[in-house]
């Protein structure tokens, strides 16, 4: 009964972190996400548009409890929900893959414990969106980016390799698919766990699913979301990151006009969401902070040089 295009869990959390990064005008740390959930999160959105895990965090994130051990109290380490919304982090980080790298890991400790594998593809995620925005980035740069981010991580994590392995495998598997029939039918032959809570949702299969879609669609944004929602399992999510990566590095100008109005009126309907802001307001405020926060770093540069 909900309008096409009412948002779900993953573009909920994005938009706090979004709400985050524009209060600060800058990079954001954890501590700045809790006060994004404390002051924006709706109270009632658990369960209904987020997931039911997030009504405990949200009341955990009231307690002093320092905000990068919340995710400690999460039962899902694996699962994709901060890869599959750390977007934002990307965008005010635009350009600049290790500290995008670094605040992945220190923002996404809300949801997911400081080794977690889901951090581990969280970072693919951010620092391909930060890849993609660099002025001369190409689908395979992105690409390669993300490979190399991975490779550094041997001196963070014991359990690296699992992310640059299960990337070549799929990437080689689908490297002759032109659409999503034939790209689906590929993961079914890698993907297809079930039994367990949120089996078709956790980050490695999420966020592999989504770098194969990229490079199948050559970073179009539309045909990125076209085949997203086709290819089964978790859908959205794959999605998210599959046209997160096309659009930092196509723009949005494909996106049909029509889309974009029918999520902006879904938005300002729905009773549950942590903001009604257009895609418009949030687009041109990330872009408004990273452009504020490229003054302060002129300004210091010009200060030190002295």
């Amino acid at each position: 009964m909900r309008e096409p295009g009412t948002t779900e869990d993953g573009v909920e959390r994005q938009k706090l972190i979004i709400t985050a990064i524009l209060r600060k005008g800058d990079r954001i740390t954890a501590e700045d996400l809790r006060a994004a959930w404390v002051s924006d999160m709706n109270p009632n959105g658990a369960g209904v548009v987020s997931e039911p895990f997030e009504g405990p965090l949200l009341a955990m994130a009231k307690t002093p409890i320092p905000a990068r051990d919340l995710g400690r109290y999460c039962d899902y380490a694996g699962l994709v929900s901060f890869a599959r919304s750390c977007h934002p982090i990307g965008l005010i980080n635009a350009g600049d893959i290790d500290h995008a790298l670094e605040d992945i890991l220190e923002v996404g400790q809300v949801y997911q414990t400081s080794n977690s594998r889901g951090l581990q593809w969280a970072a693919v995620t951010g620092v391909g969106v930060a890849a993609a925005t660099r002025p001369d980035a190409t689908v395979d740069s992105v690409l390669g980016t993300i490979f190399d981010v991975c490779g550094t991580f041997s001196k963070r994590f014991v359990q690296d390799a699992h992310v640059v392995r299960e990337l070549e495998h799929a990437l080689e598997l689908t490297k002759d698919c032109k659409d999503f029939r034939e790209i689906r039918v590929r993961f079914d032959e890698m993907y297809s766990g079930h039994g367990i809570p949120y089996a078709h949702s956790y980050a490695n299969e999420v966020v592999t699913k989504a770098v194969c879609v990229f490079r199948m669609v050559q970073g179009d944004l539309k045909q990125a979301i076209i085949a997203g929602v086709n290819l089964g399992r978790d859908t959205d999510c794959a999605t998210a990151v599959a046209a997160g990566l096309s659009g930092a590095l196509t723009g949005s100008a494909g996106l049909p006009e029509e889309w974009v109005a029918q999520l902006d009126y879904a938005t300002s309907v729905n009773p549950y969401t942590n903001s009604k802001r257009t895609l418009r307001e949030n687009a041109d405020g990330l872009y408004s902070a990273f452009t504020t926060k490229m003054e302060r770093l002129r300004a210091y540069l010009a200060l030190m040089a002295h």
